[in-house]
């Protein structure tokens, strides 16, 4: 996911890029409203976050201006609770609003769901990893053709992972890379969650084959448990 980031505070990209970067995203910066709409045009982006008090130049008339030519997302990113701002940036455009401070994590799950809205081969997605698989607008799973019970966080976790197969997903990220941001995490709230998932894909609690742990780290769903996968039925 190609990023860019309007705003004049030089200290953001510093802290968003680092975190962004594990996770599929590289965020391009400019620091004012007239270099941002020449960055916008110099090549495509997949989302524009846009700071609404800019010096010069405002967010809203940036906004403004980049809908006259594009369709691409925008998340606008203020330190202003006026309602009636948020409101005037919704009708020239924004795709959300995002009222700072705001946490990292927050905002990745922000992008994730205007891309969701604005992409139709995402609304469409279906996810195939061996004998499991995801319908994930119709929000069911299957395990060798056998539809998994789970609850609406398991599943959103279960889809992360599929998404990532084969690759780590860090246990302090997975809610936001499902798209959970809004859920309160305790001390073993993504371990406790991660043992119920692998008990409904029937992996052995004690040596897991599907669902591994990667210690200090967080988790990786295995291509290779997968072709040994079968499913435990109450």
């Amino acid at each position: 996911m190609q990023v860019l980031l309007i705003d004049d505070d030089a200290k953001l990209p510093e802290l968003l890029g680092p975190y962004l970067a594990p996770h599929g995203v590289t965020l391009h910066y400019a620091p004012d409203g007239p270099r941002g709409l020449v960055a916008a045009e110099s090549r495509t982006f997949d989302a524009i976050l846009l700071d609404v008090m800019m010096p010069g130049m405002d967010g809203l008339e940036v906004c403004r201006r980049l809908r006259a030519k594009s369709s691409v997302p925008i998340v606008m990113l203020t330190a202003r609770g006026d309602e009636a701002d948020r409101v005037v940036g919704l009708e020239l455009g924004a795709d959300d609003y995002v009222p700072k401070p705001f946490g990292a994590r927050e905002l990745l799950a922000r992008l994730r769901a205007v891309l969701r809205r604005a992409r139709p081969e995402v609304q469409a997605e279906k996810l195939q990893i061996g004998q499991l698989s995801a319908d994930v607008p119709g929000r069911v799973a299957s395990l060798r053709g056998e539809v998994l019970d789970l609850t609406g966080l398991e599943f959103d976790m279960l889809v992360a992972l599929m998404r990532r197969a084969g690759r780590v997903v860090p246990r302090d990220s997975l809610l936001a890379e499902a798209g959970r941001a809004d859920v309160a995490v305790g001390e073993r709230t993504v371990d406790v969650h991660i043992s119920h998932l692998r008990a409904k894909l029937g992996d052995d609690p004690k040596n897991p084959s599907i669902i591994k742990t990667v210690r200090g780290v967080g988790y990786v769903l295995a291509r290779d448990g997968l072709a040994l996968a079968h499913l435990v039925v109450p």
